[in-house]
C-alpha cells in the first residue's frame, strides 16, 4: 500500500525543485559574459521572452482547460506578466553596471523582504520568527557583498566606475520588487486552483510576448555569431525554461515569500561562479556577505521540530493544557466521552 505524502513530504519537494531552480539560474550572469557583443536588454530579451514563450507552449493544454479561471484573475496574471517583462530587463542591466556577483546577490538577496511585505499587505500574512531571521542573515550577507564591490570598484577606477555600481544597485533593487511580484502572482494563481503549469504559462507567455518587441530591436548581436546564439538558446532553454517549471512546482509547495528567500542560494553561486569562471575579484567581505546568505539558506531549510505525539490525539504541543491538566482527579473529556459510548452499547445490548 502506498504511503499518502504528508505536507512535510510536499514541502520538502517544493524546496528541492526551488533549490534546483535557484543553481540553474545561477549561472545565468556568467553564462552572459560569454557573449560580450551581446547586450544585457538583448540577453535579457532572449532569456525571458523566449523563455516564456516555451513555457506556454508547454503549459496549452493545461491553459486551455483553465482559460475560464485565468480570465477571472486576469489582474493577477496581467500583473504578473508585466512583472516578468520588465524583471530581466532590471535584472541583466544590473549584473552589466555593478558585476555579475553583486548585480545577481542586490537582486535576488532583497527578493524576500519584498515578497514578505506583499504578503503582508495583501495577503495578512504574519512573518515567522525563523524566516525573519532567515531574512535578516540574507539582507546582512547581501549588505556585505554590495559594500565590497562598491570599495572594490573605488579602488579600481574611481569615481564613474562607483556611479555605475550604484546605478546596477538601483536596478537590481527594481528587478527584486518584480521578482517577488511575479513569484507572488503566480502562487496566488496556484493556490486559487489553477494548477502550477497553467498559470506559470500563462504569466510567463505573456511576459513573453511583452519582451518580443525589445527583443527585435535589440537581439541583431545574438544571430552574429554561433557562440551568441549558442548562449542566447542556453539562457532560455535551461535557466528560464526548465528553471521556472522547477520554481512553479516549488511554488505549488512552499508560499512566495520562502521561495525567493530560498532562491538566495542564486546569487552564492553566481558569485562563486564570477570568481572561478569570469574573473571577478570578490574581497573577503564579500565572501562573508555569501557565507552569510548561506547561513540564512541553513536557517530557513532545516527541518522545524515536529510537536510531542500524545495518545489521545495526533500531535499535541507540550505548553498546550486542557482540563485533563487543570485537575488530575477529575476524569479528562476523553475519558468522560469513552464512559459515555460504554453506556450506549450496555443499553443497546440489553434492548436486543
Amino acid at each position: 500500500m502506498r504511503r499518502a505524502a504528508g505536507p512535510g513530504r510536499t514541502t520538502g519537494t517544493g524546496v528541492l525543485c526551488v533549490l534546483a531552480a535557484s543553481v540553474l539560474w545561477g549561472t545565468t550572469g556568467t553564462a552572459a559574459t560569454l557573449a560580450p557583443d551581446v547586450g544585457p536588454l538583448a540577453i535579457g530579451a532572449v532569456a525571458m521572452g523566449v523563455g516564456g514563450l516555451l513555457q506556454a507552449l508547454f503549459a496549452a493544454p493545461r491553459i486551455a482547460r483553465h482559460a475560464v479561471r485565468l480570465r477571472d484573475q486576469r489582474g493577477t496574471v496581467l500583473l504578473g506578466a508585466a512583472s516578468v517583462a520588465v524583471y530581466p530587463l532590471a535584472f541583466y542591466s544590473s549584473m552589466h553596471l555593478a558585476g555579475v556577483a553583486v548585480g545577481t546577490v542586490v537582486s535576488i538577496g532583497t527578493a524576500p523582504l519584498a515578497s514578505a511585505l506583499i504578503e503582508r499587505a495583501v495577503d495578512g500574512h504574519r512573518l515567522t520568527r525563523r524566516w525573519t531571521t532567515a531574512a535578516a542573515l540574507g539582507l546582512l550577507g547581501t549588505v556585505l557583498l554590495c559594500a565590497a564591490e562598491a570599495a572594490h570598484a573605488a579602488d579600481d577606477t574611481g569615481r564613474a566606475s562607483v556611479a555605475g555600481t550604484l546605478l546596477g544597485v538601483a536596478l537590481g533593487l527594481v528587478a527584486a520588487a518584480t521578482y517577488a511580484l511575479y513569484s507572488w502572482a503566480a502562487h496566488r494563481l496556484i493556490t486559487r486552483g489553477t494548477p502550477s503549469r497553467a498559470a506559470m504559462g500563462a504569466v510567463f507567455g505573456l511576459g513573453g510576448l511583452l519582451l518580443l518587441p525589445v527583443l527585435a530591436v535589440t537581439g541583431a548581436p545574438l544571430v552574429s555569431s554561433w557562440s551568441n546564439a549558442a548562449v542566447g538558446a542556453y539562457m532560455a532553454l535551461v535557466p528560464m525554461f526548465v528553471g521556472y517549471v522547477l520554481f512553479g512546482w516549488g511554488l505549488a509547495h512552499v508560499p512566495a515569500s520562502t521561495a525567493t528567500t530560498l532562491s538566495l542560494l542564486e546569487p552564492a553561486v553566481a558569485a562563486v561562479l564570477a570568481v572561478a569562471v569570469v574573473g571577478e575579484r570578490l574581497p573577503a567581505a564579500g565572501w562573508a556577505g555569501t557565507a552569510l546568505v548561506v547561513t540564512c539558506l541553513a536557517v530557513l531549510t532545516t527541518p522545524a521540530r515536529r510537536p510531542r505525539r500524545h495518545p489521545d490525539g495526533p500531535f499535541r504541543d507540550p505548553d498546550a493544557r486542557d482540563v485533563r491538566d487543570a485537575d488530575p482527579a477529575r476524569p479528562g473529556v476523553f475519558e468522560r466521552a469513552r464512559a459515555l459510548r460504554r453506556q450506549v452499547r450496555s443499553a443497546r445490548s440489553r434492548r436486543a
